[in-house]
């Protein structure tokens, strides 16, 4: 029989780039590593809240390190994300409240298109610059993703709903729990222990908790 697969959940919101780095390398390693991948669509306004922290575009100095750091980390791991000096303001002007409670009704509904899904929102939202939090780039999103316009608008008409509220609710606390201040979190169950990573820049130390080797930025 083959060794049990270690199960590794990432908690990720669209508005973090660092997200989208940490989900598309976990997404190729998933078919090298011995892992069960669990994509787990969270809220990080709600962390950042709880835990006190603030955005790190707030030191001048740190946001210019960022872009700089997203530039090399973007061509490192095969990425498109796009990174501008305007892009600190827009963060902090759009909502992706909308958007993650989308794609946890995805999850709840039509978990086999969750991958492509947010993967489309993080395309809208860090390469093409689009506002994620209107329902018509909701809808395309999940168009372009493969889903029906009459299953999107179901979806769409979920977003309101107490269930999928309180299932994002429920999954960013549980993200608390597990320690974690900031997004990408990625949390690795070894001998059922929970072990936190944040960022994007630890995964060959997650391998090598799981006993798994870091093959570099596999290319999808």
């Amino acid at each position: 029989a083959g060794m049990a697969r270690t199960v590794v959940e990432l908690f990720y919101d669209v508005v973090s780039p660092y997200s989208w780095l940490g989900f598309e390398v976990l997404c190729r390693y998933q078919n090298i590593w011995n892992i069960d991948l669990r994509l787990r669509p969270a809220f990080l306004g709600g962390i950042m809240q709880a835990t006190g922290n603030k955005p790190p575009a707030m030191l001048p100095k740190r946001a210019e390190y960022i872009l700089k750091d997203m530039k090399r980390m973007a061509k490192y791991y095969q990425v498109p994300v796009r990174m501008s000096e305007n892009d600190f303001q827009r963060i902090l002007r759009s909502s992706t409240l909308g958007a993650m409670r989308f794609i946890t009704a995805i999850d709840m509904t039509q978990p086999q298109y969750l991958e492509p899904v947010s993967r489309e929102f993080w395309i809208r939202f860090w390469s093409k610059h689009e506002d994620v939090s209107q329902p018509e780039n909701i809808s395309s999103a999940s168009m372009q993703a493969g889903l029906s316009s009459e299953l999107t608008q179901k979806l769409l008409e979920m977003i309101s709903s107490p269930a999928v509220k309180n299932r994002l609710k429920e999954t960013t606390e549980e993200a608390i729990k597990y320690g974690a201040f900031g997004m990408p979190a990625a949390v690795a169950h070894v001998n059922g222990e929970p072990h936190l990573f944040f960022g994007s820049d630890r995964l060959e130390l997650l391998g090598n908790i799981i006993g798994e080797k870091w093959l570099g930025p596999v290319p999808s």
